[in-house]
């Protein structure tokens, strides 16, 4: 969230943000929403004063014995009793309504972010992992075949468990994300990261806090009921990302700045209706309603959220590097950087299975896998979350920062597609064969009738 402070001396810069990032909302409106507030607010805190000083004063005419303007105090005091409750009532109409729109103002992009509308106009940075790429079938199959040929791969089943969308990974593949998983927590751990395991229902006051909500309600998925009131605190969503809870674990506290940095990570499921994404890949793991993810945040003072942006994108990448596989990272622009974010990278894994038009030479599509954001006071704002950097100084917007470390899935899809072999097994990268206790996906036969004359092995 922006401070009210801010919007009200930043008008430009906030009127900026909404153009660049697309966001509709009526900035003058918002603007004299302020402006009679705070006169109301003014106008009841002379009001209070008055009502307060001819208080004191009727004691002292009845004391003096001068009934008749002791009466005429009464009378005011009175009259000035209704006149607060009608000025205090209206500014409380304004406060929700302020609040609730500045809730909608988008995060303000840092100066020097590509402005632009789309994907399209985003900045490609660089790659990586291309100059030594390894030898791969002439034609790759993409993973959702050669995941069901070697039978570690079920979607379905998983459509006919939970509906579209969903899937099973089995054998080998539930080894594979299992496998990534602790890779993941480990390498990041080594980071100075500590673990968290956190609750996978969150409330709307969590969903509000790291900027979900309002603007993404109907990509969520509330716990019994439809997504028809986000800001209804009783209510309980499934975590769209372990961003949310670990977030709002300090949510209205003060921290101090001997506490700083505060490094996180934690894996979760997340759950995603995906509602914005009609007509984009649906076949396989790449875009599912569940996944995987180790996600990574941090909590720092304002000065250093700069330098530890770009310490949190090469931890992320890092795990790419030691997967050996190649990848890509892109600045945001500001029209698909996102509503919460003040500067934004993402980084996009090669899968060589299917070819797409903004693909590599080499054929393949990218896959994004980690979003690194860096939000500055913006969910710090919304989640009330300080610091107070000494003990006698006033406590201010602590910086946050997230990026995943990473989505699993995807990365499943581009170890079937890159590591496979021209006989139908996929290598285990060599950092994973510990976890795995293998070299080599070589899968399993299919159970049961429907699995008759299916998943031959040549």
């Amino acid at each position: 969230m922006l401070s009210r402070q801010f919007v009200r001396e930043h008008p430009d810069e906030v009127r900026r943000a909404l153009d660049t990032k697309g966001v509709d909302v009526d900035l003058d409106r918002v603007l004299d929403t302020d402006a009679e507030w705070r006169e109301l607010k003014s106008t009841g805190d002379n009001l209070r004063k008055e009502r307060n000083e001819i208080s004191s004063r009727i004691g002292q005419l009845k004391q003096a014995g001068e009934d008749e303007e002791a009466q005429e105090a009464i009378d005011r005091s009175s009259e000035l009793k209704a006149e607060i409750e009608r000025v205090e009532s209206r500014a409380e109409e304004l406060e929700t309504e302020l609040e609730r729109a500045l809730l909608r103002l988008p995060n303000v992009p840092v100066k020097e972010a590509p402005v632009g509308d789309d994907e399209s106009d985003n900045v490609e940075l660089r790659r990586e992992g291309f100059d030594d790429l390894r030898d791969r079938p002439e034609e790759v199959v993409p993973h959702y075949e050669i995941g069901e040929t070697l039978d570690i791969l079920d979607f379905e089943r998983g459509a006919k468990v939970s509906g579209g969308g969903f899937y099973f990974t089995k054998g080998e593949g539930a080894m594979l994300e299992h496998a990534l998983v602790q890779f993941f927590l480990e390498t990041h751990r080594e980071q100075g990261y500590e673990d968290v395991f956190p609750p996978l229902p969150v409330n709307s006051a969590s969903m509000r806090g790291t900027g979900q909500f309002p603007k993404f309600v109907e990509d969520a998925y509330r716990l019994g009921g439809d997504n028809d009131d986000p800001y209804d605190d009783d209510d309980l969503w499934l975590l769209p990302t372990a961003e949310v809870p670990i977030t709002n674990m300090y949510r209205g506290e003060i921290l101090l700045d001997d506490d700083l940095p505060v490094k996180k990570q934690a894996y979760s499921p997340n759950f995603r209706r995906e509602a914005g994404e009609h007509g984009t890949e649906t076949r396989g793991m790449v875009r599912s309603h569940q996944f995987n993810k180790v996600e990574l945040v941090n909590f720092v003072r304002p000065e250093e959220s700069g330098e530890r942006f770009e310490g949190l994108v090469a931890e992320a990448c890092s795990v790419l590097d030691a997967l050996e596989l190649p990848y890509r990272v892109l600045e945001m622009c500001t029209g698909d950087m996102g509503f919460t974010q003040a500067k934004k990278y993402d980084i996009e894994v090669w899968a060589p299975g299917n070819d797409a038009e903004d693909g590599p030479e080499e054929g393949g599509r990218w896959l994004e896998v980690s979003s690194v954001s860096n939000f500055h006071g913006f969910q710090a704002r919304r989640a009330e979350i300080q610091f107070r950097p000494e003990r006698h100084e006033s406590a201010e917007a602590i910086h946050t920062l997230n990026g995943s470390g990473v989505a699993v899935p995807r990365v499943v899809v581009a170890i079937l597609e890159y590591y496979q072999n021209a006989d139908g097994t996929v290598d285990v990268p060599d950092v994973l064969r510990s976890y795995m206790g293998t070299d080599r996906i070589e899968g399993s036969e299919p159970v049961g009738e429907s699995a008759v004359g299916a998943g031959e092995r040549e």
